[in-house]
């Protein structure tokens, strides 16, 4: 079942070769506000060569995220394909500097190239799950201003593959992008990514699934190497500018420029994506369906890099909490999109089948999603609740096998 804060969602079968051809659509937008508005604006489109994504279930989501991108039919209505995502741009809206100042946030989304005009719709959903923005708009596949990128020149390598030749149809496909690496660093980011790799196939069920997924080296090279490091005055020219002090957290390494990270992966099919940063300092962040920025030679590199992909990759919310956020992130009358948090107004689709547990590794926990109260987690302990704890709870653990088996065709986990 596909769950999204306690509903399923299904819609009829589409038949991809109908609707679609073997390319993508890459659409890059603004989102602009503060902590009341919401403003979405549309920048440009750009074609590439071959399609990574889902070929099947194009229409159904397996988890809400904070915001939505839909492909429609104009002449139907008929729902085409639905990505679901969530941004920084909202993360920014319930810090105490949304409150002062307006922003404006970079973002960019793959879908399928459309055979005919679609009608495109961005919607964005607060913490109680309301559109407070949205946009639609038209595109038409003919269109001359629809920019062909590919070939950028950037040197790239798979990593892993289960097959000889990597299979764009079957596989879910993870590009890991170079930052912070200069030209005579190059070897040193490959083997980085290896570790990567390591670490997150050490780790189940991700171990299991292995064989679900493509991961290829993206390498653009660095002027400066390392990490920005604004509160030292410290400004590398990396390819994708991230930075510690996102929001003026010490350990919040981050990327607004999503537009030059997309035109960085102009060279390989992707669906997720981690940035590997050169450093060594405590840092990293992972937002759904968007980016994971991770850091490469720090001792708990490994733990972080699970954890953060537990975020972008399957929807995974914070299981610790402490209770000095600017503003509520989980209200009590709404239940999260996330599969392993619940405030208790819709628990009978999170993990209610899987009580009592016997082996007592399931509960209801209190305190989660930085909240000490009204927000409850599956487990004392789990990859993303500490550092310490080696693995994911069986909710989260459940969560990432029916994720992955919702972008590679619902595949049997033992295939």
């Amino acid at each position: 079942m596909l769950m999204t804060a306690g509903k399923a969602f299904a819609q009829g079968s589409i038949a991809f070769d109908d609707y679609f051809e073997d390319r993508t659509l890459r659409l890059d937008y603004v989102f602009a506000g503060n902590n009341r508005e919401q403003h979405i604006f549309f920048e440009q489109a750009y074609v590439t060569p071959r399609w990574a994504g889902r070929r099947s279930r194009l229409a159904d989501m397996p988890l809400r995220g904070n915001g939505q991108v839909k492909v429609n039919d104009p002449a139907t209505g008929q729902l085409l394909y639905v990505h679901t995502f969530s941004t920084l741009f909202q993360e920014w809206q319930v810090t105490e500097e949304a409150t002062k100042v307006q922003k404006a946030f970079e973002t960019s989304y793959n879908v399928p190239f459309p055979k005919q005009p679609v009608d495109i719709t961005i919607t964005l959903t607060n913490v109680h799950g309301q559109v407070v923005g949205q946009l639609t708009h038209t595109i038409n596949p003919a269109d001359i201003l629809i920019r062909p990128i590919g070939d950028n020149g950037i040197a790239h390598r798979y990593i892993w593959s289960p097959d000889s030749v990597p299979d764009l149809t079957r596989c879910i496909d993870l590009a890991i992008v170079a930052e912070g690496y200069t030209e005579a660093e190059t070897d040193k980011f490959y083997n980085d990514c290896q570790r990567a790799v390591d670490a997150l196939f050490a780790h189940e069920p991700f171990t299991t699934l292995k064989s679900r997924f493509n991961v290829v080296a993206v390498a653009p090279t660095s002027l400066d190497g390392g990490a920005s490091v604004p509160r030292n005055h410290k400004w590398s020219r990396t390819p994708v500018g991230t930075h510690y002090d996102t929001f003026y957290s010490d350990r919040y390494l981050m990327t607004q420029d999503i537009h030059r990270l997309y035109d960085v992966l102009s060279c390989v099919p992707f669906e997720h994506i981690i940035v590997l940063v050169n450093s060594s300092t405590y840092g990293g962040g992972g937002i759904y369906n968007q980016v994971l920025v991770s850091t490469s030679d720090h001792p708990t590199f490994r733990q972080v890099l699970v954890h953060e992909f537990g975020h972008s990759y399957a929807g995974l919310g914070d299981e610790y909490f402490y209770d000095d956020a600017y503003e509520t992130s989980y209200p009590a009358d709404t239940e999260p999109w996330e599969p392993n948090l619940t405030t208790k107004v819709d628990f009978e689709h999170k993990w209610a089948d899987m009580l009592p547990d016997p082996t007592g590794r399931v509960g209801l926990f209190e305190g989660g999603g930085y909240q000490s109260k009204g927000v409850w987690r599956p487990s004392k302990d789990c990859r993303m609740k500490t550092n310490e704890a080696e693995l994911f709870c069986p909710v989260c653990d459940r969560a990432i096998r029916r994720i992955t088996d919702f972008y590679t065709s619902g595949a049997s986990p033992e295939d």
